[in-house]
């Protein structure tokens, strides 16, 4: 033991090079006259004078600036604690709760702090354990920006993985974005930069300054940071996030115990920067609190059950919609901060509105204040560009292999449904983590150690991340936008499936939507397009997408898409709308379909509410909203969606007429429904359809209604059995099947 330090090492530790701070900062055991004492160190470059108090006896001991530049040292001779003295080995057991520092800053004020470097790491035992294992799924408790009391001080504790970084040092606006005094302590068994600093408060802003294994300064943004600046700025700034009071209990009590295979999801997909814009706030985004008023009221007007969120995680480029995020632990302060986020999630689900969220491990983008070559290795991403990079979104690609990066994913997304009482996940290009030659040629991509092109450690991911989330938080639902043909998506993981509750049905979606954009004329030649998705609609638990990548990217708006003159076109979207909501499968409508949009979507400008003025945009608002109600007052529109005992048809084959005819049933006690489809202008008159229970067949929904801007031609108030068999059924009803229209049917008694 000795009294001085290497000279060499406070040299390295003002330019900010020292690899290990510890070793000479904090408390040490020395040899001072021939006796053991501690010697307690301080960098201090904003001080002009510090001290050593012993917290037990008060004593008062000055300490000596050995650089000019803001080193101090102290020697603590004799007892430094009440019942331990320096004169054993205990000496090196001595911390925060041993002594403070108090220091006389340049303008005289007298401040007491904790000594960072004699206090103990947020980590125990049982944290290193789990976060080696890649189980930690509470590790947001942990790393980032913690606020902490240690003692009597206030403060924050950072921590962040960087394991091959040489050093890392914290910088805000709390130190003048000069880390060269905060320098972090390295937990090699965990790779875990950490520095408890006393003052700092939530509201502040910091990065982690990093000096890389290449010799290279970078300044990166908290991984685990929970809120950001507003973009292009990209500090993190410290949060809070336990001060808000939730009002939501019933919903969350009740969310719990929902099967979410028998209930009914009306979805509305929101971009929140551009569904409404208003004054007060960066490029007219509204605030979350303004938000969730909004959205609540409308969403209950139009009869929606959940919004679909597109990423509201932050992301530096606007462009992105959300979808290149880089803090994937905040919400995006374009609306506002992370309580004001809560505030709208609890609005809605006090509303009765759920929530889900666009969520996004696939990949991430290439910005310099991200998790790209985070500790100038690549730490999250895999180095092999043929792994690492994706081709066409110019964006890095997760190393699903590597325990820790699996743990950074899973126990984001349970974040977000732990501290934002989120209800739902949908995870976006599943499709391109399942595939390792996804959108590559030959020799473009690595085989996995089988030979074969799937992504094994991809899919452990997936189904870790769906085992998690419904483990830990029963009635969540997740969903998979997945659009190949890859087996068991949404089947159990025991099962050997990916274990999603939902997955995107995109062949639907393009079948359908191919089917539409003929003339009716040709349509007979093409009635597979509809029936084919039945062959294997209960495959999966499908959710049907009319979502916002079909109105972006020069395809144009649903209503644009649609064929024919302008009667025809607000016919046939109306009958695309229906059929939707009657096929088997939950429902997802992205904003601006519900009016009618000529215009495809544009993140700047978002949906034409004043085509509202117009009685024909007017119809196909109030016809998805009705639709909306038919589901909700209809368990048979819902609650057998995945099974093939919830679909019936009664006439499929009539392809000269492009008509449909089918029934959709529920559970026990539930009524069936009869849909009558008109794929053609032409109008059916006494169309013979066959049912096997005698009655009145009551018309309680009609797409061609004059409500909707139709012609009006029905069946009002609906028809009577006749008692003439036919589509091999005992009675049978004649019905006007009104042109490009839909017509539903419920049984009343004779």
């Amino acid at each position: 033991m000795q009294t001085q330090v290497n000279l060499s090492e406070i040299g390295r530790l003002i330019d900010g090079h020292l690899e290990n701070p510890s070793s000479i900062l904090g408390p040490h055991p020395v040899e001072y006259r021939g006796e053991r004492a501690v010697a307690v160190r301080s960098f201090l470059p904003d001080a002009q004078a510090a001290w050593v108090i012993d917290r037990a006896s008060g004593t008062r001991r000055p300490m000596r600036k050995l650089h000019p530049a803001g080193f101090y040292e102290a020697i603590c001779e004799g007892v430094v604690d009440a019942g331990r003295s320096t004169h054993h080995d205990a000496a090196t057991s001595i911390d925060h709760a041993t002594y403070r520092i108090q220091m006389a800053d340049k303008t005289g004020k007298v401040v007491d702090i904790a000594d960072p470097y004699a206090v103990p790491s947020i980590m125990s035992d049982y944290d290193r354990y789990l976060l080696g294992e890649g189980k930690h799924y509470r590790l947001y408790d942990t790393l980032g920006a913690q606020l902490r009391t240690v003692g009597d001080s206030d403060g924050v504790n950072f921590a962040v993985w960087a394991p091959n970084a040489r050093v890392v040092q914290v910088v805000g606006d709390f130190n003048g974005w000069d880390g060269r005094a905060h320098v972090a302590k390295l937990d090699q068994s965990v790779g875990i930069w950490e520095l408890f600093i006393p003052g700092v408060k939530a509201g502040q802003k910091y990065k982690f300054r990093i000096l890389d294994q290449h010799g290279q300064w970078v300044d990166k943004t908290d991984p685990v940071g929970f809120a950001a600046e507003l973009p292009p700025l990209t500090a993190s700034i410290v949060s809070d996030l336990g001060n808000y009071q939730w009002a939501d209990n019933d919903w969350m009590e009740s969310r719990s115990e929902m099967d979410p295979m028998h209930v009914p999801m009306n979805v509305y997909e929101c971009h929140l920067g551009s569904w409404q814009k208003g004054p007060g706030r960066t490029h007219g985004w509204l605030d979350y609190r303004d938000l969730a008023h909004r959205l609540a009221d409308y969403c209950r007007r139009m009869n929606f059950t959940h919004v679909e969120l597109l990423p509201i995680t932050e992301h530096p480029f606007t462009g992105s919609w959300g979808y290149q995020t880089v803090g994937y632990f905040a919400p995006t302060s374009r609306h506002g901060s992370p309580e004001d986020f809560m505030y709208f999630v609890d609005y809605l689900h006090q509303h009765n509105i759920g929530v889900i969220v666009d969520w996004v491990p696939a990949h991430f983008p290439k910005d310099g204040h991200g998790l790209r070559r985070f500790d100038g290795s690549a730490l999250y991403e895999h180095a092999d560009p043929r792994q690492g990079e994706h081709p066409d979104w110019g964006t890095m690609i997760f190393n699903f292999g590597r325990n820790e990066v699996r743990n950074f994913l899973v126990a984001n997304a349970l974040f977000w449904l732990e501290k934002y009482h989120i209800d739902g996940l949908r995870v976006d290009a599943v499709a391109s983590m399942l595939y390792l030659d996804y959108s590559r040629e030959a020799g473009e991509w690595i085989p996995n150690q089988y030979g074969g092109r799937e992504n094994l450690e991809a899919i452990e991911f997936l189904r870790e991340f769906n085992v998690a989330v419904h483990e830990h938080h029963p009635g969540v639902v997740t969903v998979a936008e997945e659009s190949t043909a890859w087996p068991g998506v949404s089947r159990p993981v025991y099962d050997g499936g990916l274990g999603f509750t939902y997955k995107w049905n995109m062949g639907w979606m393009n079948d359908t939507l191919a089917y539409m954009h003929r003339e009716p004329v040709h349509r007979g030649h093409h009635q597979n397009d509809l029936t084919f998705s039945m062959i294997y609609a209960f495959t999966e638990n499908f959710m049907l997408p009319l979502s916002h990548d079909e109105v972006v990217h020069g395809k144009g708006a649903l209503l644009s898409q649609m064929t024919g003159d302008m009667w025809q076109k607000f016919a046939n979207l109306r009958l695309l709308y229906s059929y939707m909501w009657t096929h088997p499968g939950k429902k997802l409508l992205f904003m601006g379909g519900e009016l009618g949009q000529w215009n495809e979507w544009n993140h700047d400008d978002g949906p034409d509410w004043l085509l509202l003025d117009f009685e024909s945009h007017r119809g196909i608002q109030e016809l998805i909203a009705d639709l909306n109600r038919v589901v909700l007052e209809n368990p048979a529109l819902y609650e057998l969606d995945f099974s093939s005992e919830g679909f019936e048809w009664v006439d499929c084959m009539n392809w000269e007429e492009s008509t449909l005819v089918y029934l959709r049933k529920g559970l026990e006690g539930s009524e069936p429904l009869l849909i009558c489809a008109n794929f053609t202008p032409v109008v059916r008159h006494d169309y013979r359809v066959g049912v096997d229970k005698a009655g009145f067949w009551k018309e309680i929904f009609n797409s061609d209604s004059d409500r909707y801007g139709g012609s009006n031609v029905g069946n009002y108030p609906g028809a009577k059995t006749t008692g003439q068999a036919h589509h091999g059924r005992t009675d049978s009803i004649q019905v006007t099947l009104p042109p490009l229209g839909v017509t539903i049917f419920r049984r009343e008694e004779a």
